[in-house]
């Protein structure tokens, strides 16, 4: 019962603090660059997950020590490093565009029936003559946070996993 607590617990801040580590945490220019080819956008998205990271991490620690739990390092470490490089690799756009887009994952089904619609259809004209495939209101990120909320539950099994597999007392 103490393990599910705990991984109610950090499931609940995870998925619960995502919104705010993901959209208002993070740097402006940084926000507009992640998903740039090049150097631009790996190194905005790596402060954009550096600051993401930060932020979950510490709520998390805050939350489970508040609530007297003393999960380890490793474990937290273990989990915020789950959710840091999935971040990176669905927020640079094009691994998300091809997963979503891959004959694998619709064939193992982690894909219902293709993307390839979704995205062209669910798009966003900001600006006279733009069509932006990716930002809010599109379907790349409605997939985009989908794919983080899913990750998150493998980064809190992780992390409670390694939390109390070798204790009996956890709270």
């Amino acid at each position: 019962m103490k393990a599910l607590a705990l991984f109610a617990a950090l499931q609940a801040v995870l998925s619960d603090v995502h919104p705010y580590c993901d959209q208002i945490l993070q740097n402006d220019q940084d926000a507009c660059d992640k998903g740039k080819p090049g150097a631009v956008g790996r190194k905005a998205c790596t402060r954009h997950v550096a600051s993401y990271s930060v932020g979950q991490l510490a709520v998390a620690v805050a939350v489970t020590r508040v609530l007297g739990a003393r999960v380890s390092w490793p474990g937290l470490l273990a989990g915020t490093a789950i959710n840091a490089v999935t971040h990176y690799a669905i927020d640079r756009r094009e691994p998300l565009k091809k997963f979503l887009l891959s004959d694998r994952a619709r064939k193992l089904r982690l894909v219902g029936g293709g993307k390839a619609g979704y995205l062209a259809h669910a798009t966003a004209q900001r600006r006279p003559g733009v069509v932006d495939e990716s930002g809010p209101g599109t379907a790349l990120t409605e997939c985009d946070q989908a794919m983080h909320r899913l990750i998150s539950v493998v980064a809190s099994l992780t992390t409670t996993w390694l939390a109390v597999r070798g204790e009996r007392s956890l709270l």
